[in-house]
């Protein structure tokens, strides 16, 4: 195990200096933005430590809102005619900058759906592997963190190849993998701090966090309840009378991964596209037929927290599929709260 010390006034200078190797991406905040995001950094831009979280998580460095999959021509005098070509992409390596840890951690979750046994989806996969993940640790935890019930926390390493922590007047940066301590040596970051007590002081800071986390779920008994048992609950439509079925959650989530497939042809070229979805939509399911088997708000809204809460727990059985960064408690705009529902159903 290694610790390095990264003083903040070498922090510019080897954020410059991984340039050569490294594209950054980082939450920032442009001057007309109300909120940081995620985004790749232009030369000289910094990354914004200061946002706790993210409104949009990171999810769209591998899965981004809109994506061409193939292009296509039927022109005759073309060479690739009637042909579907996969778009070039810049799939270079990326160090991604001040991710939090359980965003981190959803990163795994989602990669179950996307790079499985059966099928290896290729545009996430290949945006994945392509990143260091350089985790920014929670000092003062949101009142709507609730990470430590869902296999992550404020100082979680599962997913991370760094992890920082701010020390004030300079990082700990603890090596969690080869890729992180390649980031590190790029970036010429290579002071070591004494292992023993930055370990102490990583692990001091890191139980201070997690006792600020007051907001806790339990789902131990939903794993032992059968599934229709819950499906067929009397919970459901008290849950959800107020949804607006607006995807606000969905789309905020960092481990959803519905997504829509789409053509778009402009004379005698086209592309497909893949963009995302969200299961809180009504057309999300609507068949061709005409018959829609989640006809229904209520049937929509049981879908949504079953499979958070229950198809993924049964099927992967490695916890809820939440990371409990607590997006969608914080910004639905009639206050529906995962913990509340998941109270219910292990209730």
């Amino acid at each position: 195990m290694k610790v390095i010390k990264i003083d903040k006034k070498d922090w510019t200078g080897g954020l410059e200096k991984s340039r050569g190797a490294y594209r950054l991406i980082a939450p920032f905040k442009e001057k007309n933005k109300q909120f940081a995001e995620f985004k790749e950094l232009d030369k000289d831009r910094e990354p914004d430590l200061t946002t706790l979280n993210t409104v949009i998580s990171p999810k769209s460095i591998a899965f981004p809102q809109s994506e061409v999959m193939f292009e296509y021509t039927t022109d005759e005098k073309s060479e690739d005619r009637n042909s579907l070509k996969r778009p070039k992409k810049n799939y270079s390596p990326c160090a991604v900058i001040g991710i939090r840890p359980y965003d981190a951690a959803a990163f795994l979750l989602v990669q179950k759906n996307f790079d499985t046994s059966e099928y290896r989806d290729p545009y996430w996969c290949d945006a994945y592997e392509a990143c260091t993940f350089v985790g920014l640790a929670i000092n003062d935890p949101d009142r709507t963190d609730f990470s430590t019930s869902t296999k992550s926390g404020p100082f979680a390493e599962i997913g991370l190849d760094v992890l920082l922590v701010d020390m004030k007047d300079h990082f700990l940066a603890k090596v969690i993998s080869d890729k992180g301590d390649a980031y590190l040596k790029a970036a010429g970051w290579m002071e070591k701090a004494d292992t023993d007590v930055a370990i102490k002081q990583i692990d001091e800071m890191k139980n201070k966090a997690e006792a600020k986390i007051s907001s806790k779920i339990s789902f131990e008994n939903i794993e032992k309840k059968a599934i229709m048992e819950l499906y067929e609950a009397d919970f459901w439509e008290d849950v959800a009378f107020a949804c607006i079925n607006c995807g606000t959650c969905t789309y905020l989530c960092p481990t959803c991964w519905c997504f829509d497939i789409q053509d778009e042809n402009h004379g005698k070229a086209g592309k497909r596209f893949k963009n995302w979805d969200s299961c809180m939509y009504p057309v999300f399911t609507h068949h061709s037929s005409g018959h829609n088997p989640r006809g229904t708000k209520l049937t929509r809204v049981r879908q949504r927290f079953m499979h958070k809460l229950k198809y993924f727990l049964d099927k992967y059985e490695d916890g809820i599929m939440c990371v409990g960064c607590g997006r969608c408690v914080r910004f639905c705009p009639v206050n529906i709260d995962i913990r509340k529902v998941c109270e219910l159903m292990n209730s």
